[in-house]
């Protein structure tokens, strides 16, 4: 078995791409091989079998030149034409078996999403490919909208829970940032709208009324970091405030591991993975309510700055950390599925 990827592959590390490096890790400790190739505009040298192409001729050349069994695509967002056209060519090559996992968790509930029908380009499309993996049930149903065998639409979660390996201390200024601000408030997704950042550093203001240790660290990168960053510097509490930008998986495990609790406010989100590593590692996590949350995170209405505030002061107050459930086993089930699901494929 030979497996191709294809999605955004980090940095930055956002959920799609911790999933993709999960699979690949996990495939490639079992001796099969896995490439990738990025669909993002970051660009590297190619290495280690992670290749980048420029534009889509090259991604076309790549597939017409790479060996593999198996092409899994990764989409998240919305279902934009050159994503659809992507999977509908990979559904055209010869002796191949496609794959795909859509991770928009908010797009059956969005306008393009409640059209969703048999009868569209998109249907048709998902219809040709042997197999789709859905992140939530809305997504599996969405599948079955349009019109997807229910033998071929699948339900596998896209995380795959470990505790953070030990060794060398945090990175400055993130390590001296947490040693010297308790409670340390800890949020990580991409610097984007839809993730209503500002509300967070709004509200420290009131939370550092109560407790004057308090500090917020934001990880992530995006297209709003310079705005981010001005809103920053225009609070009196700015030092009490780090933008970290991106990093790495292990990084962004620890630090929310050191967290008193994690906040996730969204204006539009899935089943996000960083939601569930910190409940595996003990944190308290604060959400906005998107109708998805895993069972013991704290739900807040979205935009709802008195609502996070009184979450924040309640949960601070409490005192309350699981540390129990932080363990260095890791649950891997949803990885199995994967690789069970390529092996049905094969046969």
């Amino acid at each position: 078995m030979r497996v191709l990827q294809i999605g955004p592959y980090p940095p930055p590390h956002g959920g799609v791409q911790a999933n993709l490096v999960d699979i690949r890790e996990f495939l490639r400790k079992r001796r099969i091989p896995c490439a990738v190739i990025n669909l993002t505009r970051f660009r590297r040298p190619a290495g280690d079998e992670v290749y980048y192409p420029k534009n889509t001729l090259q991604l076309l050349w790549l597939l017409l030149q790479l060996r593999y069994d198996i092409i899994h695509l990764h989409f998240g967002g919305n279902l934009n034409p050159r994503l659809l056209g992507l999977a509908l060519v990979c559904s055209m090559l010869p002796r191949t078996k496609v794959v795909l996992t859509f991770h928009s968790g908010g797009y059956p509930s969005s306008p393009a999403g409640k059209t969703a029908g048999r009868h569209t380009l998109r249907g048709w499309i998902f219809r040709r490919l042997d197999r789709v993996i859905a992140v939530n049930p809305e997504l599996l149903e969405l599948f079955h909208r349009f019109g997807v065998d229910a033998g071929r639409a699948r339900l596998i979660y896209p995380y795959a829970l470990s505790s953070p390996a030990t060794g060398d201390p945090l990175p400055e200024p993130l390590a001296g940032f947490l040693a010297s601000h308790q409670p340390a408030l800890v949020t990580v997704g991409l610097l984007e709208p839809e993730y209503d950042l500002p509300l967070q550093v709004e509200t420290l203001s009131a939370v550092r009324e109560r407790f004057p240790g308090a500090g917020l660290v934001i990880i992530g990168a995006g297209s709003l970091e310079e705005q981010i960053q001005k809103l920053i510097q225009s609070k009196a509490y700015r030092d009490h405030i780090l933008l970290c930008g991106d990093l790495s998986h292990q990084v962004t495990l620890r630090a929310i591991g050191q967290a008193a609790l994690f906040l996730r406010t969204t204006l539009y989100d899935g089943d996000a993975i960083s939601v569930r590593e910190a409940l595996h590692l003990g944190t308290p996590v604060i959400a906005t309510d998107n109708g998805m949350r895993p069972e013991g995170v704290y739900l807040i209405p979205r935009g709802d700055p008195a609502a996070l505030c009184r979450a924040i002061e309640q949960r601070l107050g409490e005192g309350v950390r699981d540390g129990g459930r932080a363990c260095a086993e890791s649950h891997d089930e949803n990885l199995r599925a994967v690789l069970q699901l390529y092996e049905e494929m094969l046969r």
